[in-house]
């Protein structure tokens, strides 16, 4: 393939990939809203606790097959089958383990909904076994098209569902259900659409040798994955077993804005980097220069978004999801910096696993999951052991100006401000299995990335100041936000920034081609 065709392939791929994540966060965001104010933080509390058995249940389903079959030069029927049939036989005994389990998750954090609220939940996760082989199949011919079509399909019809089902169950004090719900009927609809688009349909006939000739790769992508979902997880966890479900709450909605926010630029960057990656092949200048473009256009979306977030955090939360939800706001605002990089850390772990390192994204992620965990036990063992008074969490207009006394962290927020700190840090060994592999220098690197650190820090700074006496909350978040973006296009215009230049050439081009 001609440096042109992958230029817009790539080019194709962010646009439709920007119009699927963008979609599907305005979705989810209507959603979360909707949802937030019927339910309660102890709702969200219970939903947090069994997330992360759910997500590492996903995990071990899809076994890391997914990347495997995209990195697989002319994949057959043969090896699309035996993962068909190795992903539901997986999921289906996982299941049966799982839903047995139940009663010592009950034990562990000492919520008897727990019991078969997470066997309810686990539902969800052998429905979305049968779609790990048409998905696979979408993804590696670079569909992000279909994939958009699907993902918004599927998130209006169990946003709807879960919207509906909340409604009718929380005046009743079971609106937690809703949430896995709503979960289940995504990952049906998953299924049932990527079929339709992929037509790909398995046969009875089939062998495991496939499964054998991957299983090394895969096996590392799963024990990955695994960790991938406990470091998402983790607080949650945490938390669930030390504090309360209210203070779980609070957490798991910053959480879930802020991921919100970060998902829309992973998702683009998810949905191009790995295959287009593989398509590049050894030609290491060429994948240097395609890693500097595509990690250029990360930071020019990543920073202004995610930094953007974090500035009207109080004003978002109060005017979207009501005043008792105002204490996450603190905590959004510490996660959205971590948020800005993770664009970043996914482009460098999957072109990690487009050159067959799954040993190198296996090892950081464990590591990384390691640190972090024990970071947040020695936040708390140094709270227990010195009896330190840490303020908790408030929940009033009144309370929120006393948690932000400079001089007072609570073991909550401190967990978080070690986390975030980590995860930036980690950036550096990642870059070093970067060199390792095409020989970029981290100065190179570190020229595309700082500018646009610096821009949005500046851009967010002065838009605080020329907002500040703003006292209406709805007016204090549109205004933010509109200054912020105009400042932030105009500094980039006058400074003669090429990838936004690129950018609106790439679109005018496409647009006068529609036209024409």
């Amino acid at each position: 393939m001609c440096s042109t065709d992958l230029k817009d392939k790539a080019a194709l791929g962010f646009l439709w990939g920007f119009i699927n994540n963008g979609a599907m966060q305005l979705l989810n965001a209507v959603c979360g809203i909707i949802l937030a104010r019927l339910l309660t933080k102890a709702d969200y509390g219970l939903a947090g606790e069994v997330a992360i058995f759910s997500s590492i249940a996903a995990a071990l389903q899809e076994s890391g097959f997914l990347a495997a079959l995209t990195n697989r030069k002319n994949a057959t029927h043969a090896d699309y089958n035996a993962v068909f049939w190795f992903n539901i036989t997986m999921s289906l005994c996982l299941f049966i383990v799982l839903f047995f389990c139940a009663p010592l998750i009950v034990d562990f954090f000492h919520e008897p909904e727990l019991l078969w609220l997470s066997r309810y939940a686990f539902i969800g996760f052998f429905v979305a076994s049968f779609s790990i082989t048409p998905r696979a199949i979408l993804f590696k011919q670079l569909r992000v098209k279909e994939q958009a079509i699907i993902s918004v399909i599927a998130l209006l019809v169990s946003g709807t569902a879960g919207i509906v089902m909340a409604w009718l169950l929380a005046p009743r004090d079971m609106g937690y259900w809703s949430i896995p719900t709503q979960n289940i009927i995504f990952v049906a609809m998953i299924s049932i659409l990527s079929w339709h688009y992929s037509g790909w349909k398995p046969s009875f006939q089939f062998s495991f040798q496939p499964i054998r000739e991957m299983f090394g790769f895969s096996c590392r992508l799963l024990i990955t994955n695994l960790f991938n979902c406990f470091n998402n997880s983790v607080f949650a966890f945490v938390f669930g077993y030390f504090y309360t479900k209210n203070e779980v709450g609070i957490y798991t909605q910053a959480d879930k804005w802020n991921k919100m926010g970060s998902q829309l630029i992973i998702g683009m960057v998810q949905g191009v980097a790995q295959p287009m990656f593989v398509q590049v092949g050894n030609d290491v200048e060429r994948l240097q220069r395609v890693f500097r473009k595509m990690l250029r256009f990360t930071c020019f979306i990543s920073f202004p978004a995610m930094f953007g977030l974090a500035l009207v955090a109080p004003e978002f939360i109060v005017v979207l999801v009501g005043e008792k939800w105002l204490p996450s706001a603190e905590l959004m605002q510490l996660l959205c910096i971590a948020g800005a990089f993770m664009p970043i850390t996914t482009l460098y772990s999957n072109f990690m696993i487009s050159r067959n390192r799954s040993d190198v994204y296996m090892w950081n992620i464990l590591s990384q999951g390691l640190i972090v965990l024990g970071t947040l036990c020695a936040v708390k063992a140094f709270q227990l052991s010195f009896c330190v008074p840490l303020p908790a969490l408030l929940e009033t207009a009144e309370g929120w100006s006393i948690a932000l006394l400079p001089h007072s962290l609570s073991g909550i927020r401190l967990m978080v401000v070690g986390y975030v700190c980590i995860y930036i840090a980690w950036l550096f060994l990642w870059h070093f299995f970067l060199w390792k592999e095409i020989r970029l220098n981290l100065w190179a690197v570190l020229k595309d990335i700082l500018p646009f650190v610096g821009i949005a820090t500046l851009v967010m700074g002065l838009t605080y100041l020329c907002t500040r006496t703003i006292e209406h909350r709805l007016v204090l978040l549109l205004t933010r936000m509109l200054v912020a973006a105009i400042l932030y296009l105009a500094i980039l215009w006058l400074l003669k920034a090429k990838i936004l230049r690129e950018s609106l050439s790439y679109l005018t081009k496409r647009k006068a081609h529609h036209a024409s």
